[in-house]
């Protein structure tokens, strides 16, 4: 994905397009980059009105007991899963609709709407999904088969963002009102987490789609929809029916959209909000100092980075690219601009990966340069650029991934390269230029790409040079690495995976289409009357209120 928001893919946003989607790229889901720089919805200064321990009254007049108020960076976009595709969308949709699986605290799925693992036979092409016992959608309608097997073809069917999630799906079975079983076209290693998607009640929604998206939706999660007024809030109330255990404390949440982080952090600091989304580094400090609140968070699953024009111009030259490694400190640059907020990359895979597969994190470490500069002007030298070559940095409107342009334009300059400039897009003109391979729009941009559960949704999307993938802007072409990522992704075999993916790493890492730079937190301000309240590495699953893995209380 690319940026505009923030989203997983589906999901998959820190903002680029193509096949995946708006979702996949860092900065177009829904968290802003940590300044409040990004394109999004109007910016809302008013707070929730009340604290968690007001008497909140619903649409209907009802008084309801405590509301917890929750500031999100932008406001949703959609409430129908077949749609939503951006952060803030997705934190709704989580409280509103249950997937057939779920995350663990990291990456790991486990059941929720399905009754056990799936069945998994010939050769990694058919499962078989059977559903639990007396789960019902929030209008009393039983969750059905038919349900499941209509919400995984409705995103193709009618060409949402979130329809290439499914390519891989031959055909969907009902093999009884409570089975359905998937068979694929070819063996998909990360088809497992497919399952996470939401079943929609397909009567419901058939009937009024787009108030079923904006109104009306109708799902099987904790909360239940009251109210939305987009650019100013979302409201829910707990579903007292709900199937699961224990039921959320909390009995009302509101979410309202804050896109200036300064103002969030008032918010947080006077008591309207009790929880606000992406603590930027300058205001770390600030929410540590407020007495009545502190910093919560957990290590996210964004990939932040430079990547370089392969196709046309002198970074389409390996030694120009390793110049540039040599010539910058990426070390400095996060330290100076992004943490706390965020920490070091050295691969395109985040630390919850590297670890929850064994990849060899320690030793891919080792490939980026130490700052060299009398070796990135011999590389230089070599690779016959000319000093009076004008260098195009694009970058979006975040002032982190504009720090790291400018660090490399500082470093060109050094070498003698005196033209050499950032240009700062706004993301429509960014999304126009950095995807066209032209060496006049770029010779380099700055970008990420986040929240994705397996490698295949970094790597394929990235550096394959397919329709389906384009990698995203660089160009990068190497025959060994693109058999390596199809091969990963149509096996069932975990250590084969495993292995393929170390191998392709290693030889991405050592070619540089990428310069890996940083992974942001998934961060938070949390009030201390708060408690129970764990980010989540998946950012659309915050806030996660109820469940076996802890829930969120209010003290009065």
């Amino acid at each position: 994905m690319t940026e505009k928001s923030d989203t997983r893919s589906r999901r998959r946003v820190l903002q680029g397009i193509g096949a995946a989607g708006i979702a996949g790229f860092a900065g177009c889901a829904g968290g802003d980059g940590g300044d409040g720089t990004e394109a999004g919805t109007a910016t809302s200064t008013e707070g929730p009105g009340g604290t968690a321990t007001e008497e909140a009254t619903t649409s209907a007049g009802e008084s309801s007991g405590q509301t917890l108020n929750f500031a999100q960076t932008k406001s949703p976009l959609d409430l129908d899963p077949m749609k939503a595709n951006d952060i803030p969308s997705l934190q709704v949709v989580e409280q509103l609709f249950d997937g057939l699986y779920t995350y663990e605290e990291g990456t790991t799925l486990t059941p929720q709407l399905a009754d056990g693992e799936p069945e998994v036979s010939k050769g990694g092409t058919r499962y078989v999904v059977s559903l639990k016992d007396g789960v019902t959608f929030h209008n009393g309608d039983p969750i059905t088969a038919e349900d499941v097997k209509y919400s995984f073809l409705a995103p193709g069917r009618e060409e949402t963002e979130n329809g290439s999630e499914f390519t891989m799906i031959d055909s969907i079975t009902v093999v009884d009102e409570a089975t359905v079983q998937f068979d694929l076209k070819y063996p998909f290693g990360p088809f497992r987490h497919k399952l996470s998607w939401y079943p929609v009640p397909k009567s419901v929604r058939e009937g009024n789609k787009q108030a079923f998206n904006t109104s009306a939706p109708v799902g099987s999660g904790p909360y239940e929809f009251v109210e939305w007024q987009e650019g100013s809030y979302v409201r829910m109330r707990r579903y007292d029916d709900y199937w699961g255990d224990p039921l959320p404390e909390v009995e009302n949440l509101e979410f309202t959209p804050i896109t200036e982080p300064t103002t969030r952090v008032t918010t947080l600091r006077n008591g309207e909000n009790h929880i606000v989304q992406t603590v930027p580094p300058k205001l770390y400090s600030t929410v540590e100092g407020i007495g009545e609140a502190s910093v919560a968070e957990r290590g996210g699953l964004g990939y932040y980075y430079l990547s370089f024009n392969c196709n046309e111009g002198p970074t389409a030259d390996k030694k120009v690219r390793e110049a540039i490694d040599y010539a910058v400190s990426m070390d400095e640059a996060v330290s100076n601009y992004v943490e706390p907020a965020g920490v070091r990359m050295t691969s395109p895979l985040p630390q919850s990966l590297i670890e929850s597969w064994g990849f060899p994190g320690e030793e891919w470490s080792q490939i980026p340069h130490e700052k060299d500069q009398n070796k990135a002007e011999q590389l230089m030298e070599e690779a016959g650029v000319d000093k009076d070559y004008d260098w195009t940095i694009i970058v979006p409107p975040d002032d982190k991934r504009e720090q790291i342009g400018i660090t490399v334009s500082n470093a060109l300059d050094s070498m003698g390269f005196s033209n050499a400039s950032v240009q700062r897009l706004d993301w429509g003109a960014f999304l126009d230029k950095y995807a066209t391979g032209n060496e006049d729009d770029y010779n380099m941009y700055t970008l990420g790409w986040v929240d994705e559960v397996d490698p295949d949704g970094y790597l394929y999307y990235m550096f394959h040079e397919s329709e389906e993938g384009s990698t995203n802007g660089c160009y990068y072409e190497n025959d060994e690495v693109m058999n390596q990522l199809d091969q990963a992704r149509e096996s069932p075999d975990r250590e084969e995976r495993k292995q393929l993916y170390t191998d392709a790493i290693t030889t991405i890492l050592e070619d540089r289409p990428h310069l890996p730079a940083y992974n942001l937190k998934n961060s938070f301000g949390v009030r201390n009357e708060v408690q129970g309240f764990r980010p989540h590495t998946i950012s659309g699953i915050n806030p996660r209120m109820a469940g076996p893995l802890g829930t969120v209380t209010l003290d009065e």
